[in-house]
């Protein structure tokens, strides 16, 4: 039994042979882009603002995603060691830019009794404390010692830590300062402005999908006189084809897009 996660019962074969045929994350990435109407998220933004209550779009997306989790509760699934398992908990690894321009990334813990408003609340925190200069998180702290007293044995020791998480054996306290040890890996590129991309999920850990912001671009949609323009904010999706098959991850994709051009159901 893993500290991080419980073994999945399912009952297609196929869940019990894939890993076998592709053993590694990526073997199995698969990506696409959901492009998101921009106008629904900024209406309730500014309805938020004039109500007193400040609302980020990171805030809207963590709350669909999470809420999507309760509708498609597969995508908090990951496979070690060839075998099908579902994380105990709901953790989003988060990559922030500090102001001397390096970025660092951990981790933010979702219950799902979360709404928006709380983890609106998680998130402020959490930029306040990993956005300012210096060693500010145990990961940052974790890499100097890395780089530092361990470098001459550094890639032994983390061959042996790899090969204690393929078998379970990680202790819990490396597993809360891992970031790649989480349900979700997301990063804001539209706040650099800069185009969304297809992060990779990493071999090591236990995240399944990875999803980039990128900055907004004009999509065509098509009306009953022809088409013109909507402006988007696209996600790029990475996510490990062995935790559920299309259908399943193609109906998560369009849930989790309803919640976000419909912020108002994130409240409850």
């Amino acid at each position: 039994m893993r500290r991080d996660g419980r073994r999945v019962k399912v009952d297609d074969p196929m869940y019990y042979l894939i890993p076998h045929f592709m053993p590694h994350r990526y073997d199995s990435m698969n990506m696409v882009t959901v492009d998101v109407p921009v106008e629904p998220m900024k209406e309730y933004i500014n309805q938020k603002r004039r109500e007193g209550q400040t609302i980020s779009h990171m805030a809207i997306f963590l709350a669909a995603y999470l809420k999507t989790l309760e509708d498609y509760p597969a995508l908090n699934r990951f496979i070690a060691n060839r075998k099908v398992y579902e994380h105990k908990d709901i953790k989003v690894a988060l990559a922030v830019l500090k102001s001397s321009g390096e970025d660092t990334l951990s981790k933010i813990d979702l219950v799902p009794e979360d709404t928006i408003y709380t983890i609106q609340q998680k998130l402020t925190d959490y930029v306040e404390t990993n956005s300012a200069d210096g060693d500010n998180n145990i990961l940052d702290k974790a890499m100097k010692v890395f780089t530092g007293p361990l470098l001459p044995v550094a890639g032994g020791a983390i061959k042996v830590l790899r090969g204690m998480d393929k078998l379970g054996l990680l202790p819990q306290s490396l597993i809360d300062v891992s970031p790649f040890h989480a349900s979700l890996l997301v990063s804001n590129l539209a706040s650099i402005r800069a185009p969304h991309i297809y992060h990779h999920i990493y071999d090591f850990g236990t995240t399944s999908m990875s999803i980039t912001m990128g900055k907004y671009r004009d999509v065509p949609k098509k009306t009953k006189d022809g088409y013109e323009f909507e402006k988007c904010m696209p996600l790029g999706f990475v996510i490990d084809e062995r935790i559920a098959n299309g259908y399943y991850l193609t109906s998560s994709f369009n849930r989790m897009k309803k919640y976000l051009t419909h912020p108002e159901l994130l409240e409850k």
